[in-house]
């Protein structure tokens, strides 16, 4: 009989020892890196161990990239700074917005033109110094900040755009100061803090319930990617930092956290990752092809208006190229990480198939992600899309027209570059995954 022991070496276990798929032949133990055959008799429980040239070759070029984004890290990370409010968000003295939380106590139509309209006061708000028309008017009890406990109201006329306050309903009030010294309230947003937090608890409930502990490191991931953009890349762009090296080091830090924290470091994590950095890079192209040849400026969104008119020295194009990088990471990383994890079971439950029944078998789960996954991308965009797309019938304009109009056109070269790139990803992941669970050389030997 041929054997492979060698010293410090460790037999295969078999199918029935392996109580946890996503640990046979993935987690990164020394016998990844020995080099050694499989046994048709006793010996089918797991893909084959590792070569040593593929596994160093994985490692290698991914910390390559790590050390790579880490330099990229530090030179592009945001040094201190100050810039001022923009005008749209200032109030009257040019400081930051300030909100205070806000409880309605009455609403209803009545005379406008009461003196306390915006202001603080107690007790009942003085009437209107004269007859003058009707508008809506709501009473507002200031919950917090120095005026606590204190009193305001709200005048605005019906219609569209103004809000239809009620008794009950929790706002945020902005709080400013007008030209005589005055402290005055006006409408911010509707509070939805406590909604909010009971929505994210019960999101991570769920998730923590079905997934456990993978789905608490799950949500990890998510913070970590959170931090990430909010320490790192809105900073560095803020600071004028040249915006595709700044989404695709942020984006890379991304994927090196949030996938080993939910999938482990394994070999399986690692094909999966290193296929989504390859395809991430490809959508850095895609989505700068794509801008150019459809010349898209970004100036068609209010938001990058503003931008442009109080942060000249951000780059909207640049702001429009990082929002299509980090935007295919999501997509990529589901894509890329279930056909490194097809690739390993199937290694793992037919040992005696070649690389080549494997990749085909991986592929054809592949396909069947990308039909499913493809037309998510356009229905999810014309979801959000549907009173843009609501108004365009109504206006008399064409099919094409509404097509080639910029504010649709981004979205849909957004929906196309991600659906290039995770299509790609496919074969990419597979073949890498495929060439981890079973290298080359891996060969079944009857035992004689």
């Amino acid at each position: 009989m041929r054997s492979d022991s060698t010293p410090g070496h460790e037999p295969e276990k078999s199918g029935s020892e392996e109580s946890e798929p996503d640990k046979s032949g993935t987690d990164a133990s020394p016998q990844m890196f020995q080099h050694g055959h499989g046994h048709s008799h006793g010996h089918s429980g797991g893909p084959a161990p590792l070569g040593p040239l593929a596994a160093r070759v994985v490692v290698a070029l991914l910390v390559l990239i790590a050390i790579l984004v880490a330099i990229g890290a530090a030179v592009l990370w945001p040094g201190p700074q100050r810039v001022d409010v923009p005008l749209p968000f200032q109030t009257a003295t040019g400081e930051a917005v300030e909100t205070e939380a806000g409880t309605v106590l009455d609403s209803g139509i009545g005379p406008c033109g009461s003196p306390d309209a915006t202001m603080v006061f107690s007790g009942g708000p003085q009437p209107p110094p004269g007859v003058g028309y009707e508008c809506f008017r709501a009473l507002i009890s200031i919950d917090s900040g120095g005026d606590a406990g204190m009193l305001t109201l709200f005048e605005h006329v019906p219609g569209p755009g103004q809000p239809n306050l009620q008794p009950g309903d929790s706002l945020r009030l902005v709080r400013g100061t007008d030209a005589t010294g005055l402290t005055r309230y006006g409408f911010y947003d509707y509070e939805r803090g406590v909604p909010l937090t009971l929505l994210a608890l019960a999101f991570a409930a769920i998730v923590i319930l079905v997934a456990r502990w993978r789905g608490f490191r799950a949500l990890l991931g998510i913070l970590v990617a959170f931090l990430v953009l909010v320490m790192f890349v809105l900073p560095a762009l803020l600071d004028g930092k040249s915006a595709v090296p700044v989404a695709l080091v942020g984006g890379a830090m991304i994927l090196y956290a949030a996938l080993y924290l939910a999938h482990g470091v394994n070999l399986r994590t690692s094909s999966a990752l290193l296929g989504t950095l390859a395809s991430l890079a490809l959508a850095a192209i895609l989505s700068w092809v794509a801008i150019e040849a459809l010349t898209l400026t970004g100036l068609s969104e209010e938001q990058n208006t503003q931008i442009q008119a109080y942060l000249q020295h951000v780059s909207i194009s640049g702001l429009l190229l990082a929002g299509f990088i980090i935007g295919s990471l999501g997509v990529l990383n589901d894509v890329t990480i279930t056909q490194a994890a097809t690739a390993f079971e199937l290694s793992r439950l037919e040992p005696e198939a070649s690389r080549s029944q494997v990749f085909g078998a991986t592929m054809r789960v592949g396909r069947d992600h990308i039909a499913s996954t493809v037309y998510t991308l356009v229905l999810a965009y014309a979801g959000s899309a549907l009173p843009l797309l609501l108004l365009f019938s109504v206006a008399g304009r064409s099919l094409g027209d509404v097509i080639t109009s910029e504010i649709v056109a981004i979205e849909l070269a957004r929906s196309f570059v991600g659906g290039i790139a995770l299509t790609l990803s496919v074969p990419l992941t597979s073949f890498i995954a495929v060439l981890l669970a079973r290298p080359p050389g891996f060969a079944t030997v009857e035992a004689s």
